[in-house]
């Protein structure tokens, strides 16, 4: 599949699939809502079909939300870019097609709906904004990008326009599903750090209005601002619980050699996004789940120099443990000794095999880690791996992502090598 980008050099002036006569507010084009949000933010009475709300996977929807597409409206090189996503995703291209920029908005948008403040997500924002874009009548530009996730409510989608300068502020938000809005935001006093917010009620008022900080995803502050007594409430609460549960889902894994080589203190938790402490949670999960233990010796078997019996740690004495390769007969080998290659695909063969429970990833709410899918993003897939491993760990890939549980997204510069792997979609981006 080959995913074209677009040239047009400004922001366009409206959020992705605005209703007709939306009004252009905002930076540089990135906007909100039009000034009768009543009309924007329709009335909808009943529930979603009970098609959409089975709990038992058989359903129209998955019953586990997940992110099933990346839309990059106007965000560095891309413009009009919209991605796919499938259990597994490898995006393929050469250096500045935009692989990585297109796994930072993942993440951003993941950061995002687990509370961080944009301050904290775009530190320099400005990089983000296209380059041709022009500013406006008061020197302001930005960025666009939004995705969709799927799952008992069906496809969610979730808009984002970001004013990067003169201020990095929230200019215009929308949450829609099933072709209705349920909610929309607007920046409608620069002065002012708030951003004007209708969401939908169907009740005794069509909408509900308030300010929303402009710092902050409003859809991930629904819950504490919705009460959900009417339909419509309910059905907003619904659909915003699943985005969210969707990009709090995401694990960015960055695998560090360097830092995978040196022993590290017991009890530091869950796996880092750098895997650092690798050796540490090998300490916990070889005890904690046997089955999952088994199958990754057996993905390390595959990956790794010579005979491999078994994958563990070994406590140092001081409050620190070493990750070892249980060679049989012969002499352990410790991690440290091992290549930048072999490193990177252990860590990354753990990562696929263990889940929330295990990674680094944020816990939205009371959702239990079994209600949830994974979403790994792996930038440089492929990097420093032979050939033998990285088709090892694909398949993994593939077959993980076949139970459901756990899905990928990663960049590869050469996806030739991926075409045909039974579970994965190979996604070229054009320059």
């Amino acid at each position: 599949m080959t995913v074209p980008r677009g040239s047009s050099a400004s922001l366009p002036g409206a959020l992705p699939d605005a209703p007709a006569g939306a009004a252009a507010h905002g930076a540089g084009g990135a906007t909100g809502a039009t000034e009768d949000d009543t009309a924007r933010v329709p009335a909808q009475a009943g529930r979603p079909d009970p098609a959409r709300q089975r709990g038992d996977g058989t359903g129209a929807h998955p019953v586990r939300p997940r992110i099933t597409e990346l839309r990059l409206s106007a965000f560095a090189g891309h413009r009009r870019t919209t991605l796919p996503l499938g259990a597994v995703t490898v995006l393929a291209g050469r250096s500045g097609s935009g692989k990585t920029s297109a796994l930072r908005a993942c993440a951003a948008l993941a950061r995002l709906a687990g509370g961080a403040v944009l301050a904290e997500v775009f530190p320099d924002a400005a990089a983000w904004v296209p380059d041709r874009a022009r500013p406006d009548a008061q020197r302001r530009r930005g960025f666009r990008i939004g995705c969709t996730a799927d799952g008992p409510e069906g496809p969610v989608r979730l808009d984002l326009a970001v004013q990067a300068e003169p201020e990095l502020r929230v200019v215009g938000e929308r949450l829609t599903a099933g072709g209705r809005v349920l909610l929309e935001t607007a920046l409608r006093d620069p002065g002012r750090p708030t951003v004007q917010a209708a969401w939908h009620t169907a009740g005794s008022a069509p909408v509900t209005r308030a300010p929303l900080p402009g710092d902050r995803l409003g859809t991930a502050l629904l819950p504490l601002r919705v009460a959900g007594k009417t339909d419509g409430q309910r059905r907003v609460l619904a659909a915003a619980e699943q985005m969210v549960v969707a990009l709090r889902s995401v694990y960015a894994c960055e695998p560090r050699p360097d830092a995978m080589r040196a022993p590290v203190p017991t009890g530091t938790g869950h796996l880092l996004t750098g895997c650092d402490n690798l050796a540490d949670v090998l300490w916990r999960t070889r005890v904690e789940c046997g089955r999952r233990h088994a199958l990754l010796v057996d993905a390390v078997r595959a990956g790794c120099a010579g005979p491999v019996t078994d994958l563990r740690a070994e406590p140092l004495g001081d409050g620190t443990v070493r990750a070892v390769l249980d060679r049989g007969a012969g002499p352990a080998t410790a991690l440290a000794r091992l290549g930048d290659g072999e490193l990177r695909y252990l860590a990354l063969a753990l990562v696929l095999l263990t889940g929330p429970g295990v990674l680094d990833v944020d816990t939205p709410g009371e959702v239990p880690d079994a209600m949830r899918t994974l979403t790994v993003l792996a930038d440089g897939f492929d990097r420093a791996l032979d050939p033998a491993q990285r088709s090892a760990l694909l398949g993994l890939a593939g077959r993980m992502g076949e139970r459901g549980h756990i899905r990928c997204l990663a960049t590869v510069s050469d996806g030739s090598w991926a075409a045909g792997v039974p579970g994965v979609t190979v996604v070229d981006l054009e320059p």
